[in-house]
């Protein structure tokens, strides 16, 4: 699997997990030069509490694009740390 933004592959994995329809990648997956933390957050009612980051690829930045759980609850322990996408991020085989 490869997650495309601004026409640039920032992450790639054969070894993504599937929960919801949403692809998550290891973090060894990911381009970290195109990722920035954010300060947002969300919670989940299953899977807890989800943190962000902001993509840029030259020069175009798309603001909470990706989420993971850091401490997910325990029917979600297998996306520990992985990366999923949305917002204008494509994510494609």
């Amino acid at each position: 699997m490869k997650a495309v933004f601004n026409n640039v592959i920032i992450a790639e994995s054969d070894n993504t997990v599937v929960v919801e329809g949403n692809h998550y990648f290891p973090p060894q997956s990911l381009k970290k030069e195109y990722f920035s933390a954010s300060d947002h957050k969300s919670t989940c009612p299953w899977k807890g509490l989800a943190s962000y980051y902001s993509v840029n690829v030259d020069g175009k930045t798309e603001i909470d694009a990706a989420w993971y759980y850091k401490s997910p609850s325990e029917a979600a322990k297998q996306i520990k740390d992985h990366v999923a996408f949305w917002k204008g991020v494509k994510v494609s085989e």
